[in-house]
């Protein structure tokens, strides 16, 4: 695995992640792994208590990620949601805007490139849950 890459503020979490099924099944985690099968709307009684949910991005053709993440976040996660597994430099712009705050690729990120490509584009053209606000809503008012 390649180096975690973090836009958090606070401590990183160090408890290993259990399964969605395992978490259901103890009261104790606070940190849980989603695989692209599982159905994040099961974690939304237990937001609260959790401080990492990593999502597994097992392909990087996988988006179903993506739509974990968002929907993780329009219930009000707050906690680290972190995309573990095949991610590529390129992919971290859109995850981030889907709410994710933490990466933890196969392979290492360059971090020039990174910056590079966050320093890309100041606009953005769909509404999603990062609350920036697209190009034609700040035209149109």
């Amino acid at each position: 695995m390649g180096d975690l890459i973090r836009f958090r503020d606070d401590e990183t979490h160090e408890e290993p992640s259990v399964t969605l099924d395992a978490f259901l099944g103890q009261s104790n985690a606070t940190a849980v792994r989603l695989e692209p099968t599982d159905d994040p709307r099961e974690l939304i009684p237990h937001l609260d208590r959790l401080s990492l949910i990593e999502v597994s991005f097992p392909k990087f053709r996988d988006g179903r990620g993506y739509s974990i993440g968002s929907i993780l976040r329009e219930a009000g996660y707050s906690g680290e949601l972190r995309a573990a597994g095949d991610v590529l430099v390129d992919q971290i712009g859109p995850m981030r805007r889907c709410g994710f705050d933490s990466f933890l690729a196969e392979t290492e990120i360059d971090r020039d490139t990174l910056a590079r490509l966050t320093a890309l584009h100041d606009d953005v053209y769909q509404k999603t849950v990062d609350g920036r606000a697209p190009v034609w809503a700040r035209r149109h008012g």
